[in-house]
This record gives C-alpha cells, sequence and structure tokens, in this order.
C-alpha cells in the first residue's frame, strides 16, 4: 500500500507472538537474556515464563507503519516507552493516527496493546515522509 499521509489517516495491525519468536529474535539480535529464552527463569523472576524483547515488539510496530506507508524508507524516526511484557501467544495490537503534517511528513501517534487492551508501549509516535 502507498498510503497518502493527511490529517486524520488511520490504519491499524495485528501480530500474534507465536512460540519461537523470543528465540527467533534473540538469534537475530545476539540478546540471549534468560527471560527471553528460558520459561523456567521467566516465572522465578515473577514474569510468568517467557516475555518477548521489547526491541521486537517494536519492530512489529515500525512493521505496522512500514506496512502502511508502502515502502520502509518513508519511515524517518519511531519512538516509544515499554510499558509491560509483551508473553508467547500474545498478540500485538497496533492503532495509529496521523496528528500532525508539517513539511511533507506525518507524526502519528500509535496506541499500542495485547489482546486485553493492556497498553503494552506508550508514548509510541511515528514520522513518515
Amino acid at each position: 500500500m502507498n498510503t497518502k499521509l493527511e490529517m486524520g489517516a488511520v490504519y491499524s495491525a495485528k501480530e500474534e507472538v507465536d512460540k519461537y519468536r523470543a528465540l527467533y529474535y534473540a538469534g537475530a539480535s545476539g540478546d540471549f537474556n534468560p527471560i527471553h529464552i528460558d520459561p523456567e527463569f521467566g516465572k522465578m523472576v515473577g514474569l510468568g515464563g517467557v516475555i518477548l524483547q521489547g526491541l521486537c515488539t517494536l519492530g512489529f510496530v515500525a512493521k505496522s507503519v512500514t506496512d502502511w506507508a508502502g515502502d520502509p524508507g518513508r519511515l524517518k524516526r519511531i519512538k516509544c516507552r515499554f510499558a509491560a511484557p509483551v508473553h508467547l501467544g500474545d498478540f500485538v495490537q497496533t492503532a495509529g493516527e496521523v496528528v500532525e503534517m508539517s513539511g511533507g511528513r506525518a507524526k502519528l501517534d500509535i496506541k499500542v496493546t495485547n489482546q486485553d487492551g493492556t497498553e503494552v508501549l506508550k508514548a509510541v509516535q511515528a514520522e513518515v515522509e
């Protein structure tokens, strides 16, 4: 999709965190922290099992923006605050809206939740041209 940038434009996307996602991301990123690969360790430290790497969650958001924008090169900036863990089997849902236009660039505010409506990332913004 090659989206025309305009005020109020919206998009949404959903990604399932399959049981291997944290392992795939660990291999690609080198982030083998035990909270991301060892279910027993995750339980021992109070996380209820394996949690997804935060940057993998942000990667889902970046993908949702670039899928909407139509070209990965259009994404110029993205930021967030990590707010809650994402577990294997969760769904990461993104909903973005263009809230500002300036100089051919659009600023999007993006809400990122799991299937229960818990915000897993907060203060998420992206800039697209």
